[in-house]
């Protein structure tokens, strides 16, 4: 029998099964798997089948290592770079630089990105803020009130208690003086 769990207080929440978490959180690795893997296998593949090379430059004749199929970004320019500077130092230079503005104007990008997250975030922040004082307020208003409430039924318990003494007393002088119960004068 499966455990299912329920989000929300009051059994007025969601039902979550384990086995449909598990199948999500299956679904999302595979998801981050080929997001993280799939570019560089495709560009390794279809250079090694297709026959193409989709390098900047002519392809060197040198002896090189063998490169594993994920390279980091640094490796990759620098030894593009390097071996294409040899054959062209002018072309090298205007490399260099359009890839330098390339990574100055994404910088600004993700600074203005990241700005604009930084004030939504604060944003959100200020709305949630003011939810929770509302319901604060609303929940020391509802405080008050069963307070309130609770000290008025006390009070009443007592009156009626009084009541009931006094009742028993006047109904007790009645029957000394003769006075029996469903007679009327």
């Amino acid at each position: 029998m499966a455990t299912t769990y329920q989000i929300g207080g009051s059994g007025r929440g969601y039902s979550i099964n384990p086995k449909n978490v598990k199948v999500v959180l299956a679904f999302v690795g595979l998801g981050i798997a080929i997001y993280i893997l799939g570019p560089p296998l495709y560009w390794h593949l279809a250079e090694a089948f297709l026959g193409r090379s989709y390098s900047s430059c002519p392809s060197c004749n040198c002896d090189c290592p063998d490169q594993p199929l994920i390279a980091m970004p640094e490796e990759l320019t620098n030894a593009t770079f390097t071996d294409c500077a040899k054959r062209d130092l002018d072309v090298s230079e205007e490399m260099e630089e359009s890839f330098t503005s390339l990574l100055t104007e994404e910088l600004k990008l993700r600074e203005v990105e990241t700005a604009e997250a930084q004030h939504h975030a604060n944003v959100k922040l200020l709305e949630a803020k003011k939810l929770a004082s509302q319901y604060q307020k609303d929940a020391d208003k509802c405080n008050s009130g069963m307070e309130t409430c609770e000290e008025a039924r006390e009070k009443a318990e007592g009156d009626l208690l009084e009541q009931r003494k006094l009742t028993a007393i006047w109904e007790a002088r009645a029957h000394e003086r003769g006075w029996k119960e469903g007679r009327t004068a």
